[in-house]
């Protein structure tokens, strides 16, 4: 299949792969019992890059990856994403955001996020007015 040019495709895909600004990072996210897991797939990010914070109930990990490269190196190719990779996860309500705890472990990073006893299913007990019969 013949291709025609198309310049304005060719600058637009230089501009996608020259893109500067932050990255997404992949994740996955699941309920376990009382709290969320979130796990987010970092390979290569120095652990100290790694920031995580929460404001209100908005969630943002934001991580920093930077390829060492010497003086008068001449890239063959280049896959690797360098720069700031940014996911934020708006919690809603019923989170316990004090007790939100972190982990990085051979390139992912594990976020429990807990959910706050007032979001915990409960029974409620059923009272009633009348009166309960009296046995002789």
């Amino acid at each position: 299949m013949t291709r025609t040019y198309d310049p304005f495709r060719d600058l637009a895909s230089a501009l996608v792969e020259g893109r500067r600004g932050p990255r997404s990072i992949a994740m996955d996210l699941y309920r376990d019992g009382d709290h969320y897991v979130l796990t987010a797939d970092l390979p290569g990010i120095d652990p100290g890059s790694v920031d995580i914070d929460v404001d209100g109930q908005l969630l943002t990990i934001r991580a920093e990856r930077t390829l060492a490269a010497g003086d008068g190196v001449k890239w063959l190719t280049r896959e690797r994403e360098a720069g700031t990779f940014l996911r934020q996860l708006s919690l809603g309500q019923g989170i316990d955001t004090e007790k939100i705890s972190a982990n990085y472990t051979n390139g992912v990073l594990s976020v429990t996020i807990p959910v706050s006893e007032k979001a915990k299913p409960r029974k409620i007990e059923i009272s009633t007015d009348q009166p309960q019969p009296i046995t002789v």
